[in-house]
C-alpha cells in the first residue's frame, strides 16, 4: 500500500526549502573562499608590520588593515544562514536536549516565527535607511588610506535577507515535521 500523495502546501513547502537552501549553500561556498582570503589578508598585515618595524618599509597601510576587518564582517554575516540551518546558532539548551523530537520541532518553529523572521525583518527596516545615506555620501573611513564604508555597509541587508530566507525555510523545514502526515 502506497502513502498518500503529500498535500499541495507540503510540494510548494519542500520546493521553497529546496530553492532556498540552494541559494545559501552558493553564499556558503563563497564564505569559504572569504575565509582563506581573510587569513591571507591578516598574515599580510602581520608580517608587513614586523616588516615595518624592523626594517622602516612602508607595507603596512590602514586600508588593509580594514579589508581584514571588512572580510571578518562578510565571513561572520554570510555564514549566519548556514549556520542556522545547521543548528550551530547560540540556543540556551536547558530544556531543549530533554524533548521530544516533535517538541524540538515546536520549539525550533516557534523561534523561526516569532524570533528569527521578525529579528530579520526589523534588522532590514532599521538598516536600510543607514546604507542608502552611505551610499549617498560615498561613505569613507575617517582614518587616512581607509576604505570606503558604503560596500561594507550594504552588505548588511543582503545578509539579513540571506538569514530571513533561512529562518523561513527552517520554519516550513519544521512546519512539515509537524503538520504534514506525509512527511518521512
Amino acid at each position: 500500500m502506497s502513502s498518500p500523495a503529500p498535500p499541495l502546501w507540503s510540494r510548494a513547502a519542500r520546493r521553497t526549502i529546496h530553492g532556498i537552501d540552494a541559494l545559501n549553500h552558493a553564499v556558503w561556498r563563497g564564505v569559504i573562499w572569504l575565509t582563506l582570503l581573510m587569513v591571507l589578508v591578516g598574515s599580510y598585515n602581520a608580517i608587513s608590520r614586523y616588516v615595518d618595524k624592523s626594517f622602516s618599509a612602508r607595507l603596512a597601510s590602514n586600508a588593509w588593515i580594514e579589508l581584514s576587518w571588512y572580510l571578518f564582517s562578510l565571513v561572520f554575516l554570510l555564514a549566519a544562514p548556514r549556520a542556522l540551518k545547521e543548528g550551530a546558532h547560540v540556543r540556551v539548551d536547558v530544556f531543549y536536549g530533554r524533548l521530544s523530537e516533535r517538541g524540538k520541532h515546536w520549539i525550533d518553529f516557534l523561534g523561526a516565527v516569532l524570533l528569527a523572521i521578525p529579528f530579520c525583518l526589523f534588522a532590514l527596516v532599521v538598516s536600510w535607511p543607514s546604507v542608502l545615506e552611505s551610499i549617498q555620501i560615498n561613505e569613507t573611513s575617517a582614518d587616512p588610506g581607509g576604505l570606503l564604508r558604503w560596500p561594507i555597509k550594504a552588505v548588511i541587508p543582503i545578509a539579513f535577507a540571506l538569514l530571513l530566507l533561512a529562518a523561513i525555510a527552517e520554519a516550513l523545514r519544521h512546519a512539515l515535521a509537524l503538520f504534514d502526515r506525509s512527511h518521512a
